[in-house]
């Protein structure tokens, strides 16, 4: 583990509080010094509060916005971000985590990159982002693997962006809200006058750029087909997580997605010890 150069923070939306708690127990018994870290999608915020000190911040704060909705589905909700108040939500809660002293911590940080995705411009960015979100979901199950390129076959396209640099231009916090953009439930965010969706219908788990040295992939779903690469270590849930991607109900889910994450984190580290 000591000779871990670089970590990726796999999207999957609110099961990335298994990183979270992964991450504290990891932390405390072999504290990590990674060169460059990448996150995408739900990992873009995991990432970026790991490297900014605020993973029990993010925990409480978003299980606090929980704490307002009994429901998924708002009638009132004024649609100005999405079809739901997700996304609304979702970015409040970035916004107040991610503030300047956190955007300092992780600007001054090892090299973080977050992928970011572009929906084909035709006919228009919500209904191509649903072509690409259903191109996902069929890899997603029939492939099973983490890394993808369905998507991308039909005018998806994915680059990487210097969160460095966004957060030393305060602008760390729309870009991961950016990188979490669910079509067609969120509204198409735009990052440098681009229209930018989930990368993670690109690839759950992108690797660095340049990609080097002996690499942390931290999954937060159970794959069937994982790759075999010299010096790269996949780590996922032990089961599904307890989160679903984007239920906004229930903060108990979190906080039990947490402690599976603290869990498995302990086995990863003491596989005899929690047999």
């Amino acid at each position: 583990m000591e000779n871990t150069k670089q970590i990726v923070f796999s999207g999957g939306g609110l099961r990335c509080f298994w990183q979270g708690g992964f991450m504290t127990v990891l932390d405390e018994e072999h504290p990590l010094r990674p060169e460059r870290v990448t996150g995408v999608s739900g990992g873009a915020l995991a990432g970026s509060a790991w490297l900014a000190g605020r993973e029990r911040q993010l925990l409480e704060t978003m299980c606090e916005v929980f704490e307002t909705k009994g429901s998924n589905v708002d009638l009132f909700h004024d649609g100005d971000k999405g079809l739901t108040p997700h996304q609304s939500l979702y970015c409040e809660v970035v916004e107040k985590v991610l503030d300047a002293e956190a955007q300092e911590k992780v600007a001054a940080g090892p090299s973080f990159q977050i992928l970011i995705a572009h929906p084909p411009e035709r006919p228009s960015p919500i209904l191509t982002g649903a072509a690409m979100t259903l191109a996902y979901e069929a890899e997603l199950h029939i492939v099973g693997s983490p890394h993808f390129d369905w998507a991308e076959k039909v005018g998806l396209t994915a680059r990487l962006i210097d969160a460095n640099a966004a957060a030393r231009d305060g602008k760390l916090a729309e870009l991961v809200c950016g990188a979490a953009v669910i079509p067609p439930v969120f509204e198409p965010a735009e990052w440098d006058g681009t229209p930018v969706i989930d990368a993670g219908m690109a690839d759950q788990a992108p690797m660095p750029d340049p990609d080097e040295g002996d690499t942390l992939v931290l999954l937060t779903r159970r794959y069937k087909s994982l790759p075999e690469v010299d010096g790269r270590r996949y780590v996922m849930p032990s089961e599904e997580t307890p989160a679903d991607k984007i239920d906004f109900t229930d903060g108990q889910k979190l906080r039990d997605t947490w402690a599976q994450g603290e869990n498995d984190a302990r086995r990863f580290l003491d596989p005899k010890g929690h047999a």
